[in-house]
C-alpha cells in the first residue's frame, strides 16, 4: 500500500513534465489502461506458460535468441512476451508476431497482480535488470518463480545498492529465484550485496548476433542505400547527444580528403531523429533520411537511419564502426558486440561501463580502439582509412572474440529448466 502511495504521489508531481513530453514526443500515451489497471483477460489456453520481459528495444532483441531456443526445447509451452516502452512493444510485436505480446504493467499492486493472474505463468524471465518491488512481491505471493537472464550489476549500480543493501535484498533480490549473470564481475558484485542464488551464464547477446556480412537483410539494405563495394562506410550507431555533432564534425573534415567515405548515422532515441536531421543539414552535407528514401538512385554522403530495427543489418555494411553512448558520460555505452561479430574494427569512447567485459576482451585481442575525444576519434578513423591491413586484422580479431564467447543461451536455458523442476 505504501509503495502505491509513493508511485501515485510521484506521478502527480511529475504530471506537468509527463504531459509536456507526451505532447512533444508522443510517448506515455499508448496502452495506459492496460498498464495502469493490469491485464485481466484470462486465457483458455491450458498449456504451461512462461513470461519473458524486456524493458525496451535492446532487451527485446536479446530475447529473440532466448525465446527461439526455449520454444525449440519446449514446443508445447505457451509463451508471452512483454515490454515497457512503445518502441520495445513495436519491436516485440514485429519479431514475435505469432506470440502474445503485452504491455508491462505499472508497478501498482493491483495492476501487477491482475496481469500475473491472467497469464498464470510457471516462470517469469526478466531480461538484464528490470526489478520492481510490487511485481516481485506479487509473483512471490502467487507462487510464480522469477529468474533474471543476462543479468548485469555494474559498478555504478553496485555502489547505489550498497548504500541500502539490506533493503535492496528484501525488496528485490530475495524475491528472485535465480540470477543468471553475464560475467563473473557482475556475479561478484551481486554476491557482495549478500545475494546467494547467483550463477554466471554469460552474455546471450553474443549468441544472437550475425557473423555473415552477406546475410539477406544487409545485402538488401546495401542495395537500397546505393552502397558500392568500394565505398568506405563509417557507421556510427546508437549515438547520443553530443556524439552526432562530434561525428559530423570529424566526417566533414575526412570527407574532403576521402570522397568515397560515407557515413551511416543511427541515433539511439527515435524522438531525436528530427533534431539529428537538422544537425546534418546545418553541417552542409548531402544527406537522405531512411524514412524518406527517394525512389531514384542517390548517393548522399550521409545516411540518417531514422527507422527502427535497421542498425543490425547496417553494421554489416561498415568499414569502420563507432558505438555511441560512450562519449556521453551518462549512458555507459551501447553494444559493440554486433559490429564486432561482423568483423568491423570498432571505436568507442571512455564511458563503456555497461559493456565492461566486452570492451576488455575486444581491447585485449586488439579488435577495438578506445578514444578519448573528438581529436582522437578523427586520428583513429583516419588511421583505419589509410591502413586497410589494420582494418582487416582488427576485424578478424573482433569476430574471433565474439565466437569465443558464445554459448550463453544454452546455459541460461539450463538454469531456467533447473528452476522449473
Amino acid at each position: 500500500m505504501l509503495l502505491n502511495l509513493v508511485y501515485g504521489f510521484a506521478i502527480l508531481l511529475l504530471s506537468p513534465w509527463l504531459t509536456y513530453r507526451s505532447i512533444r514526443t508522443g510517448r506515455y500515451r499508448r496502452n495506459l489502461r492496460e498498464k495502469f489497471l493490469g491485464r485481466s483477460t484470462a486465457t483458455s489456453d491450458l498449456r504451461p506458460a512462461i513470461w519473458f520481459h524486456g524493458v525496451s528495444v535492446g532487451e527485446v532483441h536479446l530475447l529473440r535468441q532466448l525465446v527461439k531456443a526455449f520454444r525449440e526445447r519446449h514446443p508445447d509451452w505457451r509463451v508471452v512476451v512483454s515490454s515497457t516502452t512503445d518502441t520495445g512493444l513495436a519491436e516485440a510485436r514485429k519479431h514475435f508476431s505469432d506470440l502474445e505480446v503485452i504491455a508491462y504493467p505499472f508497478d501498482f499492486s493491483w495492476a501487477v497482480r491482475r496481469t500475473i493472474r491472467s497469464i498464470s505463468p510457471m516462470l517469469i524471465v526478466l531480461a538484464e535488470s528490470e526489478l520492481w518491488p510490487n511485481f516481485l512481491r506479487a509473483a512471490n505471493r502467487l507462487r510464480v518463480s522469477v529468474v533474471v537472464a543476462n543479468g548485469r550489476m555494474s559498478p555504478r549500480s553496485f555502489r547505489r545498492y550498497s548504500k541500502l543493501a539490506g533493503l535492496a535484498r528484501r525488496l528485490f533480490f530475495n524475491q528472485i529465484r535465480e540470477f543468471g549473470m553475464q560475467s563473473e564481475m557482475y556475479a561478484t558484485n551481486l554476491r557482495n550485496l549478500g545475494v546467494q542464488s547467483v550463477q554466471v551464464t554469460g552474455n546471450v547477446k553474443y549468441d544472437g548476433v550475425l557473423l555473415d556480412r552477406e546475410n539477406s537483410r544487409t545485402a538488401e539494405l546495401g542495395r537500397q542505400l546505393g552502397i558500392e563495394t568500394d565505398d568506405l562506410v563509417w557507421v556510427a550507431g546508437s549515438t547520443h547527444d553530443p556524439e552526432e555533432r562530434i561525428v559530423l564534425s570529424v566526417f566533414s573534415r575526412l570527407r574532403e580528403r576521402f570522397p568515397r567515405l560515407r557515413l551511416i548515422l543511427v541515433p539511439r532515441a527515435p524522438e531525436r531523429f528530427e533534431e539529428v536531421a537538422q544537425l546534418i543539414a546545418a553541417a552542409g552535407l548531402s544527406h537522405e533520411r531512411r524514412s524518406k528514401w527517394p525512389t531514384d538512385s542517390t548517393s548522399p554522403s550521409v545516411i540518417l537511419i531514422d527507422t527502427m530495427g535497421e542498425l543490425g543489418p547496417a553494421w554489416g555494411l561498415a568499414t569502420i564502426g563507432f558505438t555511441g553512448g560512450s562519449l556521453n558520460d551518462k549512458r555507459g555505452g551501447q553494444s559493440m558486440i554486433e559490429p564486432a561479430a561482423f568483423g568491423v574494427p570498432v571505436l568507442f569512447g571512455p564511458h563503456t561501463w555497461n559493456f565492461k567485459d566486452a570492451v576488455a576482451g575486444l581491447l585485449d585481442c586488439k579488435g577495438a580502439m578506445r578514444i578519448a575525444d573528438e581529436g582522437e576519434l578523427e586520428k583513429e578513423v583516419l588511421h583505419l582509412i589509410e591502413d586497410p591491413e589494420l582494418r582487416v586484422a582488427m576485424g578478424q580479431a573482433a569476430r574471433s572474440f565474439v565466437v569465443s564467447q558464445q554459448g550463453a543461451t544454452v546455459r541460461t536455458l539450463d538454469m531456467m529448466d533447473a528452476v522449473l523442476v
